[in-house]
């Protein structure tokens, strides 16, 4: 397949970030939604698109979404559709509270919650035992995956896993988005997240459990306020320093051993590139493909009123060459 190649209008990369957030049209897909017990007794709901019958051998793409992200984003439905296309299953896994039901606990996800997802995608293995099982993560998902790939090492259930705009060094990004016209992402993505915070309280004495006021929310303005006052404290993290240090997947790149394909822009909005890994941090089971344009979860090709999705027909074609070799 032809590296990415944008046109020259689709060249700025707030373009490429913004764009299928502000003028994509939602593609209707037909879902099948599975409430999925995990073991501290909360849940996650999962997303099935073109679910396979027991039995069968169908692959399976399990996706992870990125910060406030759900089933609906965008480049979820579009790669879902892709997948079916190529006669794949895909399943999201929706991220606690993030399918638009509240979770029971008063914790929520985080960018290195790994536990989660290997819960759900043991689960799809055990049930689907002639699948083989692939997972795409984006952003905040695509840092979780690859953490739990270098956790999982030579066990890994996985055929296959791709990465697309990772955070692979989670404080140097977070300051990269709090400079410059990124800030506008950060004050979206936190409207969002001291939203779910405020309803925390309606539910839990979440005052006596990181002491702070609901009052003050509104007040948070940096990732790394909030990831002080709610993220660290809430998940077991000294402080956001110390919670950026322990799931930042930059470290654990070394040790993936699943055939692994990491899409990574240089001009990513909310990326510092100081964070790319050296060659001598990669595994040999990992691809590095790195452009010079494409933003954050963009990839767009085409025009701006013909615009092709370069990014979901990239994912499947890494998938489908990753079959034939098995």
């Amino acid at each position: 397949m032809k590296p990415f190649n944008p046109s020259f209008c689709l060249k700025n990369k707030h373009i490429q970030t913004l764009y299928s957030s502000f003028f994509r049209k939602s593609l209707h897909l037909d879902l099948e939604v599975e409430k999925y017990i995990l073991d501290d007794g909360d849940f996650v709901e999962c997303h099935w698109y073109n679910k396979p019958l027991n039995g069968v051998d169908t692959p399976i793409v399990i996706l992870f979404h990125g910060l406030a992200g759900s089933y609906k984003s965008p480049y979820i439905q579009g790669v879902m559709s892709e997948a079916k296309q190529a006669g794949f299953a895909s399943v999201v896994m929706n991220f606690r509270g993030c399918s638009g039901v509240e979770n029971n606990l008063p914790r929520a996800y985080h960018s290195g919650d790994s536990e989660d997802a290997l819960s759900w995608i043991n689960s799809v293995s055990n049930r689907f035992p002639n699948s083989k099982i692939f997972t795409v993560g984006y952003s905040l998902g695509a840092n979780m995956m690859l953490k739990l790939l270098g956790e999982l090492g030579k066990i890994s259930p996985l055929t296959a896993s791709v990465a697309v705009s990772a955070p692979l060094q989670l404080d140097l990004c977070a300051d990269a988005i709090n400079k410059g016209f990124s800030k506008f992402y950060q004050w979206h993505l936190l409207q969002a997240l001291n939203l779910s915070l405020e309803k925390k309280y309606l539910k839990h004495n979440m005052e006596t459990l990181i002491n702070f006021k609901k009052e003050n929310i509104k007040n948070i303005k940096t990732f790394w306020e909030f990831d002080n006052i709610y993220t660290a404290p809430m998940h077991g993290f000294n402080s956001a320093q110390d919670y950026y240090t322990q799931c930042s997947s930059r470290q654990f790149l070394k040790d993936i051993q699943t055939p692994t394909l990491i899409i990574h822009s240089l001009d990513d909005p909310f990326m510092d590139n100081k964070m790319l890994p050296t060659q001598q941090e990669l595994s040999s089971s990992i691809t590095l493909e790195l452009s010079s344009y494409g933003g954050h979860v963009g990839f767009i090709e085409g025009t701006l009123f013909k615009p092709q999705y370069w990014l979901e027909k990239r994912v499947i074609n890494f998938i489908q060459n990753q079959l034939k070799l098995k």
